[in-house]
This record gives structure tokens, C-alpha cells and sequence, in this order.
């Protein structure tokens, strides 16, 4: 009578760090796409809300003034918008032209965290409207304020980054557009199916079937 030894036993390893595999490459694609897609639209909303208050003196009184971050820099919008699209574009392409898509996407989300910090203190366009309201080019807003909205803006734009980071890390095992194509770019070959048993196939209904299969009726076999 013969044992069965461990040797002889299919390890399951292979298979298993092949689905852990996969798993991890869909929760990477799942992330990547809730912190791109709220990332960019926090950002977007954030920037038309209110950034800086002060005052201005005008004759014996003084007058409010407010900002809003389009106002203050307009250049966190822009690149929240560059960076949506990026995010997009990481599935219309491959191999180099994926990870340069996902370095866009990380500078976007850096580049637009690092815009509203540096906006968050600006002077510039309240200063503005101070002149317009006062009509002295010279005048100044006074007791300068920052609303929480700038910070918004920048963590919001940190997920932008963080969804960069994904895509440049674990973007190469993601799926493309155009998933009938190989990675040779070659169409894939379209399984077909028998006719039934009796079955002319030069009837209508059985053309009409073939077309819903993606066969060819007009093909000769």
C-alpha cells in the first residue's frame, strides 16, 4: 500500500498569491478612484467658497470685505481639473503613458495642496477691493482673516496626490478601455457557438442571433 507524501500534495500557494494579488489590485483601483473623484470635487467647491475677510477704512467707518478662493488664486480649480481628467486618462492608456498619467496626477494634487497653502494668507486680491471700494490705490485692508476653506482645499488636493501615488504604484495591473483587445493590441478571438441541430442558418431569426453572439453571419466556416 503506497502513503502519500507532502511532495506529492498540490501546494495552493501559487494560486492564492495570485487572487491576494488580484484583490490588492482591485482595492488599489477602488481607493485610487473615491480619493481622485471626492478629492477633485472638494477642491472645486472649496475654491468658490469664501478664503480671506478683512476691512477697509472708508470716511469715519470701515467697510467689510471677503475674498473667495477663485479670487485669491485660481490655480488649485485648474489643476483639480487637470488631475480629474488624469485620473480618467490612467485607463485609456498603457505601460509608459500610464505612469506618465499618474505622475500628472500626483504633481496636480502637490501642486494644487501647495497653491492653497500658499493662498491661504494672500492680501492681494482684498487689497484689490479695497482700491475699487475706496477709490484710492493706496488703501490697504485692515485685520486681515483666514476662513478654514484654504486647509480644505489643501487636504482635499492631498487626496488628489495620494490617488497619484496609487496609480503610480499599483496602476500596471490595473484594466484598460478596450478590454476585447490582447496586450499585443490584436482583437481577441470571438468564441462562437455551433448551430442548433436542424437550424438553417440562412433564416432571420437565426441571423439575428448570430449577430447577438458578435459572429458573422455573412462568414462562410
Amino acid at each position: 500500500m503506497g502513503y502519500v507524501t507532502a511532495a506529492s500534495v498540490p501546494q495552493p500557494r501559487p494560486a492564492r498569491a495570485l487572487e491576494a494579488s488580484a484583490a490588492g489590485g482591485r482595492r488599489s483601483l477602488a481607493a485610487a478612484l473615491l480619493l481622485g473623484a471626492v478629492g477633485a470635487t472638494v477642491v472645486l467647491l472649496a475654491s468658490g467658497q469664501t478664503w480671506t475677510e478683512g476691512r477697509v477704512a472708508v470716511g469715519g467707518g470701515s467697510v467689510a470685505l471677503d475674498a473667495a478662493g477663485g479670487d485669491v488664486t485660481g490655480v488649485p480649480t485648474a489643476l483639480a481639473i487637470v488631475g480629474l481628467a488624469a485620473l480618467v486618462a490612467v485607463f485609456a492608456v498603457r505601460r509608459a503613458g500610464r505612469f506618465l498619467v499618474s505622475l500628472l496626477l500626483t504633481l496636480s494634487g502637490a501642486g494644487a495642496a501647495a497653491a492653497a497653502l500658499l493662498g491661504a494668507g494672500d492680501r492681494a486680491a482684498l487689497n484689490e477691493r479695497a482700491a475699487r471700494t475706496t477709490g484710492d490705490a493706496a488703501a490697504r485692508v485692515q485685520a486681515l482673516t483666514q476662513t478654514p476653506w484654504p486647509y480644505v482645499t489643501a487636504a482635499a488636493s492631498l487626496l488628489l496626490l495620494v490617488a497619484g501615488l496609487l496609480a503610480l504604484r499599483y496602476g500596471r495591473g490595473w484594466p484598460a478601455m478596450g478590454g476585447r483587445y490582447e496586450r499585443d493590441g490584436g482583437p481577441r478571438a470571438r468564441r462562437t457557438r455551433p448551430a442548433r441541430p436542424g437550424a438553417d442558418p440562412e433564416r432571420p431569426e437565426e441571423l439575428w442571433k448570430a449577430l447577438d453572439r458578435g459572429e458573422d453571419p455573412t462568414h462562410a466556416g
